[in-house]
Formats: C-alpha cells, sequence, structure tokens
C-alpha cells in the first residue's frame, strides 16, 4: 500500500508517459505485469500506482522506492530490462521525474 509521508525518506519517481490512445491500454497492462512479475520482487521496492488519462494519451507511474540506489540498482536488472524496452517501443515519449515527498495532505 502507498503511504505517501514527508517523514519516511522514500524516494518517489513520477513517470508520465505521452502514448497514443490506441497503445494506452498495452501500456497499463505492461506496466501492471511488469510491477506484479519483477519490480516488487526487487530489493527496495514499496510500490507502484498506475494512473492513466481519461483522453487515453497518457499513463502515469508513481512508484516509491527505498532510496534512489534501488531504483538505479533496477534500471539494470536483466528481468527489468526487457519490460522497459516494450514499454519504450509503446510511447511517443516520456518524462520520469525523481522526487521527494515535500507535504502531504488529506482529511
Amino acid at each position: 500500500m502507498t503511504t505517501i509521508n514527508q517523514n519516511e525518506n522514500l524516494f518517489t519517481l513520477i513517470n508520465v508517459f505521452h502514448v497514443n490512445p490506441a497503445n494506452q491500454q498495452e501500456l497499463v497492462d505492461l506496466l501492471i505485469k511488469a510491477t506484479e512479475e519483477t519490480m516488487r520482487n526487487l530489493s527496495g521496492f514499496i510500490s507502484a500506482n498506475i494512473h492513466q488519462s481519461l483522453d487515453g494519451k497518457q499513463v502515469v507511474n508513481y512508484a516509491q522506492w527505498e532510496s534512489k540506489e534501488h531504483f538505479q540498482k533496477m534500471l539494470s536488472n536483466s528481468s527489468a530490462i526487457p519490460h522497459m524496452k516494450k514499454a519504450e517501443e509503446l510511447v511517443n515519449s516520456f518524462e520520469p521525474i525523481q522526487t521527494e515527498v515535500v507535504d502531504s495532505i488529506s482529511m
């Protein structure tokens, strides 16, 4: 489960994928499969939340890792690389934004 808390000191990646609407569902399915089969088994993985835009043109992955180092290690993982390459084939472009939580406000 995702917890957003500025005191956790987690590394958060917000990845915005720009896709043709015809490819949106395939990318969503790929990200879910990659997360369930690979990412969740890697050291340092905390959570992933996959969102799709209502116009079909974007997919957003909000992923949390214990540290930036854990995330960077995933980038060279032999099980993760094929999923990332397939995602690159499905998108027009993507924006990986490396972040840290500053605050979280809720009811």
